[in-house]
């Protein structure tokens, strides 16, 4: 691995409030979207991922004036997921300042949509969020899940991240709902499973508790390291922190 590894934050958005669960469940409110980003920018993020949590289950779509409000605080990469359904909704998203859109559930109902956006805008904007978790039915043991992981989908989630970078995403951001919140360390099972089927540059989320559970993450097949929790609820400088575990692992960092 040549290219440095980003360290991301996520802002789970819901009603215009960063919250964030355990396993996708029993969210908790964790401060204001443009505050948060803007502490963000200045700590040394790489980019920030904003997600609208529940723009899928509750089937409306992403709520554009907190995405605008947030990318005028950033001077990094804004990826933007939730209730993405079509080119027309990637389309406002990077009108409203969002760098990349990220798709999940309308991608799962109709993967088509992903070369769709892919030849009208470039693979660089498009980021598959594959919401996965540990299934006795899938046979590589990982079920993909919908609808903010409220939904089961019988995909098996290794034979969907190669269908999804067949047709062209940009990047895969591989969430753990197993892993989610527990701030235990990272799926590394999984991550490793993903970059066994794909090329495409993985981001690893779902898991993170503290610095020493980056490196392995990066071991085992991520690009870049995503956490929320432990950026929200740790100390103004956890960010460097992260990076500082990295580069004496080894691994450049910016």
């Amino acid at each position: 691995m040549s290219l440095a590894v980003r360290v991301i934050p996520c802002l789970d958005v819901d009603a215009g409030r960063v919250v964030k669960g355990v396993n996708f469940q029993q969210l908790r409110d964790a401060g204001d979207p443009v505050e948060l980003a803007h502490r963000y920018n200045l700590a040394g993020a790489d980019e920030l991922t904003f997600l609208d949590v529940t723009a899928s289950s509750a089937d409306r779509a992403t709520t554009y004036e907190v995405v605008t409000r947030t990318a005028g605080e950033v001077f990094i990469p804004l990826t933007v997921g939730g209730g993405v359904r079509s080119v027309e909704d990637v389309d406002r998203l990077l009108k409203s300042g969002a760098d990349k859109a990220s798709i999940n559930t309308a991608a799962v109902a109709r993967p088509a949509v992903i070369n769709e956006i892919v030849a009208r805008f470039g693979n660089q904007v498009l980021v598959l969020s594959a919401d996965v978790r540990r299934s006795p039915q899938a046979p590589s043991g990982f079920e993909v899940t919908t609808h903010g992981g409220r939904r089961g989908t019988g995909i098996d989630a290794l034979d969907w991240i190669t269908e999804a970078s067949q047709r062209g995403v940009g990047e895969i951001l591989l969430n753990s709902i197993d892993a989610d919140g527990t701030q235990t360390g990272f799926d590394l099972e999984l991550i490793a499973a993903a970059r066994a089927v794909t090329r495409v540059p993985l981001i690893a989320s779902g898991g993170a508790g503290a610095p020493k559970h980056f490196p392995p993450a990066i071991a085992a097949g991520a690009d870049a390291v995503l956490a929320a929790s432990m950026f929200h609820f740790g100390p103004v400088d956890m960010i460097a922190q992260v990076k500082d575990q990295i580069r004496k692992a080894g691994y450049p960092v910016r």
